[in-house]
């Protein structure tokens, strides 16, 4: 099942690793490997990227940063083939997502000897970025029939589908609105019609597409393995005000 129905997808540059992503998920299909078990694998995989990171060893460390990006995409796959959406899976990915660009921006602070505060800023716009991104995308999802266990607004504890235990849920969901509730609130007070307009072109889409996750950490393995590392963080802060642009553009014509 896609997230989206075919005449509503665009180019999505974060999503280059779904290719491989499938192939995973299908070999994983008739085993008893199941959604969460691959968010544990993307879980390891980043750490494996920042323990590298820290020894200088910055290919594989750009390595693991790129398959962590394909593991994520790949748990989503495998609960779509196996039909097992999981509100568990959903809150537990972006959970572990968050955390591991806290550790990944404050190991990018300690091998660039940066100033504290930019790294914090330079984490605030990664994650602002993102949130943009995941809030235009639910709201196509949501719109067109597409993969609905994410919502626009979450604001509520979901009920606990099938498989699932409610008790996890609520853990996971304490925890998400701990990490993204503000982040949340910022975006949608920034741009709160727009799940009221008119659909978003797939062009914006694309462009927007950069503030995806799996885009912002292959910026950041190029980087490494260019040597660039010490322009990682005031690239992040800089391109935080493209914001205001996309925003700006989708509230000016759409």
């Amino acid at each position: 099942m896609s997230k989206l129905p075919k005449e509503y997808k665009f180019i999505d540059l974060s999503d280059y690793g779904r290719p491989i992503a499938i192939l995973i998920a299908s070999a994983l299909k008739n085993t008893a490997f199941t959604p969460i078990h691959v968010t544990i694998g993307f879980i390891i995989s980043g750490l494996l990227a920042i323990y590298f990171m820290l020894n200088g060893n910055y290919f594989f460390s750009a390595f693991f940063l790129i398959f962590k990006s394909i593991l994520d995409a790949a748990d989503g796959e495998l609960a779509r083939i196996k039909k097992t959406p999981s509100y568990t899976g959903r809150y537990l990915d972006s959970v572990a997502d968050i955390i591991l660009n806290g550790l990944i921006f404050i190991t990018l602070w300690y091998i660039t000897e940066a100033n504290i505060w930019l790294s914090i800023l330079a984490f605030l716009g990664l994650q602002l970025q993102g949130t943009l991104y995941n809030y235009y995308y639910v709201i196509l999802r949501n719109k067109f029939n597409g993969d609905t266990t994410s919502r626009v607004f979450e604001d509520s504890t979901p009920k606990a589908l099938k498989g699932e235990k409610q008790k996890n849920v609520n853990f996971l969901f304490i925890l998400y609105k701990f990490f993204y509730g503000g982040f949340d609130k910022v975006i949608y007070a920034i741009d709160s019609n727009a799940n009221k307009g008119k659909s978003f072109p797939n062009w914006l889409m694309t462009s927007i597409s950069t503030f995806g996750l799996g885009f912002q950490l292959l910026f950041i393995a190029i980087m490494l393995v260019l040597g660039l590392k010490a322009f990682i963080l005031p690239f992040f802060l800089g391109y935080t005000i493209m914001i205001f642009i996309f925003v700006g553009i989708r509230k000016w014509f759409y």
